[in-house]
């Protein structure tokens, strides 16, 4: 028997939405989703069933659309669909397959949703997923908002099945004799959420048998503990950071007492989008000489004698540009680079490229003008040399150091002066497999 009751008691209890939404379900064909179609249908909800075709499991992918089509049809439904070449996508991406597949349905869900106006796009995630994605999230580094794992609404996106695990979902599929079909991809240990499933939750649950149960309302806390952070951090901005013309400023004293420090300092300047590698980088200089900048790719901070003082980059100009993966040609100033990968470990001696191995890339980079303090290792050092000490060594007049671009590494590090010297961490080595090669055309 479907759980209606407690399917309507789960969406009033996190106010998924109101009476008289339509929704836009997002329909795979597997047995979470059609269990949720099921139940919005009981429901007599006003909805609609899409449904992505990835074009990865040849006639698989082929059953799969024709039978969520039928069945929305068996249910009188709108039906959508469309096709994608994620492969495709993922090369010219640089990304991994499940990425490509993850940013092109969720584009596509939201451009269904606003042109026939639909109000929220259901996700037919359970409590197994939440703690699958908990656990990607702790091996791969996370804070707090990672903690808490999927969150049952986050803007037009809502999840009305995280009241279920998985194995009360096939206990209500086989009960209620509810047709699905089987996607043969979650059997293979070759992805990381796959992995987790079938090979280190099982383990876990022989630890704790009562895992989901137990997973859900550690995410429940840590939700909590998120909008307490924020709270507090909102009563934290509103004392010490005071705004004059679009101008922020923050007493370096106040920095200095801020405990915990970095956490703190984090949250309070993440509107102005400054990553955690620069805001270590501020707590550092505090007590040193007035005048150095840090960049975000919107914001400009530059320690002054008392405050830290925060502005608007109004012009993208030879300041600050992010780099993501999929900008293989981009253009800083007057400078034109050119990004492209290959597997050939042959380099060539340029001012103008450097070879770099790709798997120490944290995207997004960045390119930016030269700071006071920057420092690198020079290729064939092994120590650290500011660059205003390398500028002297070459003879670089004052007027053009700040016209050359440095590209920065996602973690921080400088990776190249370009047109003129690499950072030695970032050099091929004998385990490289993959090479980023960067060009400086003009």
């Amino acid at each position: 028997m479907l759980p209606l009751a407690q399917f309507q008691d789960y969406i009033e209890q996190q106010q998924l939405f109101a009476n008289g939404s339509r929704i836009l379900l997002a329909i795979s064909g597997g047995k979470d989703s059609v269990l949720m179609l099921h139940l919005f249908k009981a429901l007599g909800t006003d909805i609609g069933v899409a449904h992505c075709n990835f074009n990865l499991r040849a006639d698989e992918a082929q059953r799969d659309e024709h039978f969520v089509k039928m069945l929305a049809q068996s249910l009188n439904l709108p039906f959508y669909v469309t096709h994608f070449d994620t492969k495709k996508y993922a090369e010219e991406h640089k990304i991994s397959t499940q990425m490509a597949a993850r940013a092109l349905r969720y584009n596509w869900f939201e451009e269904i949703r606003v042109k026939y106006v639909y109000d929220f796009i259901a996700l037919a995630h359970h409590q197994n997923d939440a703690v699958e994605t908990v656990l990607i999230n702790l091996v791969r580094g996370t804070g707090i908002s990672g903690m808490h794992g999927i969150l049952p609404k986050r803007a037009k996106l809502i999840r009305p099945l995280l009241f279920l695990n998985r194995t009360q979902i096939n206990h209500i599929v086989e009960t209620d004799n509810l047709e699905f079909v089987e996607d043969s991809s979650n059997l293979s240990s070759n992805y990381t959420r796959n992995k987790l499933r079938l090979e280190v939750i099982p383990h876990l649950k022989l630890i704790n048998p009562n895992l989901e149960r137990t997973f859900d309302k550690n995410i429940k806390r840590f939700a909590e503990i998120e909008l307490f952070l924020k709270a507090q951090v909102e009563k934290l901005s509103n004392e010490i950071i005071s705004i004059e013309n679009d101008v922020s400023y923050i007493s370096l004293e106040k920095i200095k007492i801020l405990n915990p420090q970095k956490l703190l300092l984090f949250e309070l300047l993440k509107p102005y989008n400054f990553i955690e590698n620069v805001i270590e980088e501020i707590i550092n200089s505090v007590d040193k000489q007035s005048g150095v900048k840090f960049y975000s790719f919107s914001h400009q901070a530059t320690i002054d004698r008392k405050n830290l003082i925060i502005s608007q980059i109004k012009s993208e100009s030879q300041q600050h540009k992010l780099i993501h993966v999929k900008d293989l040609n981009f253009n800083f100033g007057n400078h034109h680079f050119r990004i492209h990968f290959a597997n050939n470990l042959a380099i060539e001696i340029s001012r103008n490229k450097i070879f770099v191995d790709e798997s120490v890339l944290e995207f997004p980079l960045i390119i930016r003008n030269w700071q006071n303090g920057d420092k690198f290792i020079p290729l064939g050092m092994k120590g650290f040399k500011k660059i205003s000490d390398y500028f002297i060594d070459e003879k670089v007049p004052l007027n053009l150091k700040s016209t050359i671009p440095i590209l920065v590494n996602g973690n921080g590090e400088i990776i190249w002066i370009t047109g003129m010297r690499q950072d030695n961490r970032y050099k091929l080595t004998k385990s490289t497999k993959k090479v980023a090669i960067f060009e400086l055309e003009n």
